[in-house]
């Protein structure tokens, strides 16, 4: 007979500091979360302080991305191999130190080089973090809880980076957008001294697959840099670099998946992305943060530059959409994960959310706050919160505890390469209708902000159609009943059921 997750010995004890823990690792998680956009409302201070260039700006943004992104799947596999705790744990004071040496840096080489280690400290600490909460709550309905709660901060950190980065820049100084992660690192680094214990027995034993670190890399920071180079000004999607990046990336990936298919020990074990609830989880969340990542850039931009909101009043403006994430996470998700299967959780929020970004598509410069983007604003954020928790929870799904690194590094891989794949996508598709709609109007400059605001609606509307095939692809591979916040099995080999999707190579 199989060994279920339930028949563990090692998982029957709950932790006695497992809420205590959950406080620390949800303040991690936070950090990173919010780091992205927090230096996005600072940057263009920082840019006129550090006499940084127009062409060169976006790489205070690209350099953070692209060692966060190709660098997710090693750090999920290391904090497997050296402990998860000690991962969270080095993970927190590198991610304080870069941050540090960007806040005082003195040049524009300085701040890329401390934004490209946050990455790469970024890439150890946030699977580490996941996979933690994977195997510290192990009853089904304190999980439930527990997952309701990280979901609503992964789902919510975005926005209140941009209120907290209005905020310091607005009062105090674009370095401290950075300097304010030491305290939520050193915050955290002690709490996890005091409070995260983690089973020996979890641990990964086996050896690092070194051919496959590096075609896993190299493939994903391809794949991050080409869609950069595809929303680039003077590149663009048929600029040379940009297809040249996309074949390196299809052909590197196309090689790490024979590889993994081959090694005794592989980097990413097929068997975490073959089962067909995570890997409708990875694609799914994936394309929901495409339309999410590209909302928070147009809206940012129509807030600011179209309705004259200071950069902390833009971060005030999406406070309704936290509101309903932690609702929808915490209230909906959380209560509801342990009666209903995760698809019907995860396929009606991402719904919530399309009808929230339907609304939005009535945008017009003259438009009301509370009239069209405070609805749009709540049904987005109770929808997506919704639909993060069980997405969070099914990350993890079935996997042996010895691999909830890489699974959970998954999970974050699909976000940051949906978020690479929206900001390029969309900025595209809203340019693009601008330049159209300016066209149709001969040129006329005096219609340049109705035409901008033409651009972000034209976007938003794809967004509303990629969050529709987003349900659709929950409703049809997520089955997972109510067990759907059982913790990863302890058991040193995963049985190969029915809800796995076989891969063969030749």
């Amino acid at each position: 007979m199989p060994r279920t997750a339930s028949a563990s010995p090692a998982l029957t004890e709950p932790d006695p500091q497992r809420w205590k823990a959950l406080i620390f690792i949800a303040i991690a998680q936070l950090m990173v979360v919010l780091d992205a956009t927090v230096v996005n409302i600072a940057l263009p201070h920082a840019q006129l302080d550090l006499h940084i260039s127009d062409a060169n700006r976006q790489w205070v943004i690209t350099a953070y991305s692209l060692a966060f992104g190709g660098l997710l799947l090693f750090g999920g596999r290391i904090s497997d191999l050296w402990g998860r705790k000690r991962a969270f744990i080095i993970g927190l004071v590198g991610f304080a130190a870069a941050s540090a040496l960007g806040g005082a840096a003195v040049n524009e080489g300085m701040l890329l080089g401390a934004r490209a280690l946050q990455g790469v400290f970024g890439a150890l600490l946030a699977p580490a973090a996941l996979s933690l909460l994977a195997v510290t709550f192990t009853e089904a309905k304190e999980r439930a809880q527990a997952f309701g709660i990280f979901g609503a901060i992964a789902g919510a950190g975005g926005a209140v980076g941009l209120i907290l980065g209005g905020a310091l820049t607005e009062y105090a100084n674009w370095r401290w957008a950075l300097f304010v992660n030491i305290f939520f690192a050193v915050v955290a680094a002690v709490g996890a001294l005091l409070f995260i214990n983690e089973r020996e027995g979890e641990r990964n034993r086996n050896r690092l697959d070194i051919p496959g670190v590096l075609l896993a890399t190299t493939g994903l920071v391809s794949l991050v840099y080409g869609f950069t180079k595809a929303s680039t000004p003077g590149d663009g999607w048929g600029a040379p670099i940009t297809i040249g990046m996309f074949v390196a990336s299809a052909v590197l990936l196309a090689a790490f998946v024979l590889v993994e298919s081959k090694v005794k020990a592989p980097l990413l074990p097929l068997r975490v992305i073959t089962n067909r609830n995570r890997g409708g989880v990875y694609l799914s969340l994936g394309l929901a943060v495409i339309g999410m990542f590209g909302l928070f850039l147009f809206l940012t931009y129509y807030l600011q530059q179209v309705k004259g909101y200071s950069p902390l009043m833009t971060g005030v403006a999406f406070l309704p959409m936290i509101a309903g994430m932690i609702t929808g996470s915490t209230q909906i998700g959380a209560r509801l994960m342990n009666r209903v299967p995760a698809r019907l959780l995860m396929g009606p929020g991402f719904l919530v959310a399309a009808t929230g970004m339907l609304i939005l598509t009535q945008l017009k410069v003259d438009s009301s706050y509370p009239a069209l983007l405070l609805p749009g604003f709540l049904l987005l954020g109770l929808g997506m919160g919704t639909a993060f928790m069980p997405a969070m929870s099914l990350a993890t799904y079935k996997v042996q505890a010895k691999d909830a690194g890489v699974a959970s590094a998954m999970i974050n891989t699909s976000q940051q390469i949906g978020g690479s794949i929206g900001t390029a996508l969309l900025s595209t598709i809203a340019v693009n209708a601008t330049t159209s709609f300016l066209q149709s109007h001969h040129g006329n400059r005096a219609l340049l902000a109705e035409a901008q605001v033409h651009g972000y609606a034209m976007a938003i509307w794809f967004a509303v159609g990629i969050l529709v095939v987003s349900a659709l692809i929950a409703f049809t591979l997520v089955t997972a009943g109510r067990d759907a916040v059982a913790p990863p099995a302890g058991g040193v080999g995963e049985e190969i059921g029915e809800d796995s999707i076989p891969v063969i190579i030749h």
